[in-house]
């Protein structure tokens, strides 16, 4: 895959990728020069993970309830 096509791709179907490279690199029935691709393309897949969870975390808030009972949203530390 071109990184162009990488990161377009959702967190759920980057993820399978980078365990389906995994896969092949663990095989060890690849050339040489495509276990490289297949590596670059690897790390290239995880920071694209790294990223959109990241985004996610940032998203995510935590709720409380205050002493008078109304909820109070906190960002997730």
């Amino acid at each position: 895959m071109t990184k162009e096509e990488i990161e377009k791709l959702s967190f759920e179907a980057a993820l399978s990728r980078l365990e389906e490279t995994v896969r092949l690199l663990e095989s060890g029935n690849v050339p040489l020069d495509d276990s490289l691709s297949l590596f670059e393309e690897g790390i290239t897949l995880v920071k694209l993970c790294n990223s959109k969870l990241d985004s996610a975390e940032q998203k995510v808030v935590r709720l409380r309830v205050n002493t008078d009972g109304s909820a109070v949203e906190d960002p997730m530390n």
